[in-house]
């Protein structure tokens, strides 16, 4: 006697990774870290999905660029390299 095998032609056969569970818009990013968000914006530009930068649409909104987790720390990176190669502007003080 042979035991059935449950096969679901719906489900995927690629590899399945964690989802993204929060997206954190450029302003929150840019107040959190305090950094310019001007200077935040230029340099996300770049940056790509796979390094967790998204574009965030809202109703009645041309969309803006959203960050994971992955993508702030991806955005620190770029922000380090920057700062020690001079051309990056003031730190802004975070809100208390």
């Amino acid at each position: 006697m042979e035991l059935a095998t449950s096969f679901d032609p719906h489900q995927s056969s690629s590899l399945t990774s964690a989802a993204i569970s929060r997206v954190f818009t450029l302003k929150y990013v840019a107040e959190k870290l305090g950094e310019d968000e001007q200077w935040l914006w230029d340099l996300q530009v770049n940056m790509d999905p796979e390094e967790g930068c998204l574009w965030i649409y809202g109703v009645g909104e041309e969309g803006v660029p959203g960050f994971t987790a992955f993508g702030i720390e991806c955005l620190q990176e770029i922000i380090a390299i920057e700062r020690a190669a001079g051309r990056a502007p003031p730190k802004i003080s975070p809100p208390k």
